[in-house]
């Protein structure tokens, strides 16, 4: 932890339990270096939730010695689905279940009550600006990146010369409800995988811990019969897939390769629409011993079809200080809007 006499920005990122908190001056330094998580109370309604992540502001800023007359704005991040100004969704979502969250404006809400500007950006798209930063550094305006985050469904972010795309109602970067081609990526007799939201086929039926749970674990443990997992709870088995391919197992191993397999799909379009310099992965699935997450990204690597001229300049990496980047990409954005280089909201 470190302090600052210079005016900063602070990130505030909204999970399902926790509020993670971080603090950047105006020189592009971080004065958090850990996790700083808070309660979020997102289940005791939008009033509660509100002052939840006005209280983690506060703790960061007196774990890092910080003035809070020092802050200038404050970057804020959520699941979605939400809009680009930060009104969560009209039929709600998994993690704002209330009927009182629906419409609701948190981020105009979060303004109002600290006092200060706030800039929002839904959790994937806060994730993917901050490995677009980290990864290029001082070089991070003149680049394009795609993100993927593989979690309980799969987020993502498309940024452009820095700067994150959000589209017209905030819904550009859903990267989980594009639909990939399965022809080669199923086996035999393995069901066509459906998605939560109601496609068939899309990136998030298969590479999810829900695909996981939904459509990849119930068909691979009819084919590795006596597997230990095919007696356990689905949600818990499905937990529990990553430690199994972690060890070697044959079956988790099958799942993650065709997790894999859909994110080289999905990268393939990608690279087909934007062509951008990098492609990022993150989320549970590459939160492993490096030899997992290693082979895991080469696969992803081996399963994108690219041009020659762009197999030549495309990078492929994992998002960095994955717990962490949410916060830091809203905070990067805070500080951009501040300054006046970027778009956002006021």
């Amino acid at each position: 932890m470190a302090s600052t006499d210079l005016p900063v920005v602070v990130g505030l990122d909204n999970g399902g339990n926790s509020n993670n908190a971080t603090v950047l001056d105006v020189t592009g330094r971080f004065l958090v270096d850990q996790l700083m998580e808070t309660p979020c109370q997102v289940l005791e309604g939008p009033q509660v939730a509100v002052e939840a992540l006005a209280r983690a502001m506060d703790e960061v800023l007196a774990r890092t010695g910080t003035r809070r007359e020092l802050v200038r704005a404050v970057g804020l991040d959520t699941p979605g689905p939400a809009s680009a100004t930060g009104v969560i969704s009209s039929r709600g979502s998994t993690n704002f279940s209330q009927p009182g969250w629906r419409d609701f404006d948190i981020r105009g809400a979060l303004e109002r009550r600290l006092g200060l500007p706030v800039v929002y950006h839904n959790d994937g798209n806060a994730a993917a600006l901050y490995a677009h930063h980290a990864y290029f550094g001082d070089d991070a305006l003149n680049r394009s990146s795609v993100s993927a985050i593989v979690g309980t469904g799969l987020g993502g972010g498309v940024i452009e010369r820095g700067e994150v795309v959000t589209g017209t109602a905030g819904m550009a970067g859903e990267l989980g409800h594009v639909h990939i081609p399965l022809y080669g990526l199923l086996a035999e007799g393995q069901p066509v995988p459906l998605c939560n939201c109601g496609f068939v086929g899309d990136v998030e039926s298969v590479a999810s811990l829900t695909g996981i749970r939904r459509n990849l674990l119930p068909y691979w443990s009819t084919r590795f019969v006596g597997h230990p997992l095919a007696g356990e709870e689905p949600a818990r088995a499905a937990k529990q897939v990553r430690s199994y391919g972690v060890d070697g197992d044959p079956m988790a191993l099958r799942i993650f390769e065709q997790q894999a397999m859909a994110l080289g799909r999905l990268f393939t379009i990608v690279a087909n629409f934007t062509d951008p310099d990098a492609y990022f992965v993150g989320g549970g699935v590459v939160e492993a011993p490096p030899a997992f997450r290693d082979w895991f990204l080469a696969t992803v690597r081996e399963h994108t079809s690219l041009r020659t001229e762009q197999e030549a300049r495309a990078r492929f990496a994992l998002v960095p200080d994955l717990d962490m980047a949410g916060a830091r990409g809203v905070a990067i954005a805070a500080l951009r809007a501040l300054d006046g280089r970027s778009g956002g909201q006021p």
